[in-house]
């Protein structure tokens, strides 16, 4: 049975090692201790099972800029799940958990980007719906946005601005 819960500092080797073989580099593992280290992790969850961590899932804090206006926005990603995990669930309710702790501290939205088949059955749509660009160049269908609070993007438009880690991983 699969446990999801908040990470605790002895889960650091565990989620470095999730992440490192879930992506095959390092990357995305010196990501999460980037923005760990710099106070950006809003939320990061774990997957345990049988003791051993075999999922992770960090949100951060994003601005959404346009036109002398910015507004907040909540950022998913890295996800991982180790290779020999995936395809059994863990991943989706990491996702399903994240989100309803975001909503429940009461975040508008969140953003993603990420493979285009996989987060629309969470509700993901193509954040261009909205009239929201990513300040990477992504495809349109990859760069995704769910809100959070029915609504909560009505009239907002513009760029998502990700944390200065993101550039360096």
């Amino acid at each position: 049975m699969v446990t999801i819960r908040p990470e605790q500092p002895k889960d650091l080797a565990g989620v470095r090692h999730v992440n490192e073989r879930a992506f095959g580099r390092p990357n995305e593992a010196d990501l999460v201790d980037a923005l760990r280290a710099h106070s950006k992790a809003m939320l990061s969850l774990v997957a345990v099972q049988d003791n051993k961590i075999v999922g992770h899932i960090l949100f951060s804090p994003m601005t959404i800029e346009s036109e002398g206006k910015s507004f907040s926005a909540i950022g998913l990603g890295p996800m991982a799940v180790l290779p020999e995990y995936q395809r059994t669930g863990i991943g989706s309710a990491l996702i399903d958990q994240g989100l309803e702790q975001c909503r429940e501290a009461g975040h508008a939205c969140v953003v993603v980007l990420g493979h285009p088949e996989y987060y629309p059955r969470f509700g993901f749509v193509p954040a261009s719906k909205y009239g929201i660009k990513c300040e990477y160049n992504a495809p349109d269908e990859a760069f995704m946005v769910i809100e959070l609070r029915k609504g909560a993007l009505r009239g907002r438009s513009g760029t998502v601005k990700y944390q200065h880690e993101f550039n360096e991983a």
